[in-house]
């Protein structure tokens, strides 16, 4: 008797080792944790958060050293507590963000407030109370203003006591060195956490940088200066000895642009040094990835693309070879906590 074509299907879906997904009853998870692990035996988004949740406990697990790579609005969205919570579990040993994701995180730790916006306020009434509107979140200018105020004095205690160059990764350990409360530079300082800035010019702490600059030039002092290439130097260089050390790398991104880009090339950055100058400097690729970040891949651009596509440029090991990867398209203020309160009650 002929085997059934619904019963061959099922052996056939057991061959190739498919899983079987599972109905979720809402009434059954007691967490947060148990509630996305029970999502990823769904479908769509909800699998993918479940499954970006076992890729962080793995990747933490498994003892890797971990870059957070941090881009869009998520200071100023209130979710700065939970990178300090990330760095100060351990879970994350360096940070690049953009510029204007720590200045406007620096706002907060020095005191001053977000405000919701009204949608009902049109901008010019914005732009006339000097109130700067970033999608649903205000920024005053006057929290720029105090931002700025407390820049120069730190520019300027560094610009008297050091005479070389500065990478963005010595200039705010030293932010984070000297500044109160419970911020993402102060528990990066306390934890030897690099934080790096690629386009630093491109934010308000850069402007900061320059005005302090130009201030100091018109009085005929000497003026701190900025070396972009120290932070590429140094970054690449805690990336080879991990590898060297035989520990896995791993990225944790937070929406994408620049820093996502930036991080993830350093392996092409050795692999160009090793081809070009005949080194033999070690390679290192990241074993573990997870992406939270609405962009898709038919946008074209970096923020959307996949990791698949990173291995084809030698980023990322391939997940034949044991690379771990998640990726989820989702707005990063609902997706980042989920995971994050996840891992917490996992005790990781």
């Amino acid at each position: 008797m002929s085997t059934c074509p619904a019963k061959r299907s099922a052996e056939d879906a057991a061959r190739l080792g498919l899983e079987p997904m599972q109905r979720l009853d809402v009434t059954a998870p007691k967490n947060t944790a148990e509630l996305l692990a029970a999502m990823s035996k769904t479908a769509f988004t909800g699998r993918t958060l479940g499954e970006a949740v076992a890729v962080s406990e793995a990747m933490v697990r498994d003892g890797a050293w971990v870059v957070l790579t941090l881009s869009g609005a998520m200071t100023m969205a209130g979710l700065s507590l939970l990178a300090v919570e990330m760095i100060e579990r351990g879970w994350v040993h360096c940070v690049v963000a953009t510029g204007a994701l720590v200045g406007h995180g620096l706002t907060e730790d020095i005191g001053m407030h977000h405000y919701k916006a009204d949608p009902n306020i049109p901008d010019e009434a914005y732009l006339a109370a000097r109130l700067n509107r970033v999608y649903d979140v205000i920024e005053p200018e006057y929290n720029l203003d105090q931002l700025a105020e407390h820049a120069r004095e730190l520019l300027g205690r560094l610009a008297d006591s050091r005479s070389e160059p500065v990478g963005t990764h010595e200039l705010l350990r030293f932010f984070g060195e000297q500044l109160p409360g419970r911020g993402v530079l102060q528990a990066a300082a306390q934890h030897q956490v690099p934080v790096i800035i690629p386009a630093f010019s491109d934010s308000e702490l850069g402007l900061d940088f320059m005005v302090h600059r130009y201030a100091r030039e018109r009085q005929g002092q000497d003026y701190l200066r900025y070396d972009a290439f120290r932070d590429l130097v140094h970054y690449a260089e805690l990336c080879q000895q991990q590898t060297r050390e035989g520990r896995p790398l791993g990225i944790f991104t937070v929406g994408g642009g620049v820093p996502r880009n930036w991080a993830q090339q350093v392996a092409p950055y050795v692999d160009v040094l090793n081809g070009r100058l005949e080194l033999e400097l070690p390679v290192p690729r990241f074993r573990y990835g997870v992406r939270i970040c609405p962009d898709p891949v038919h946008y074209g651009h970096l923020s959307g693309c996949t990791y698949s596509e990173g291995v084809s440029w030698g980023k990322f090991v391939p997940p034949a070879a044991g690379g771990r990867y998640a990726e989820v398209l989702l707005d990063a203020t609902v997706g980042w906590p989920l995971i994050v309160r996840a891992l917490l009650e996992r005790s990781v």
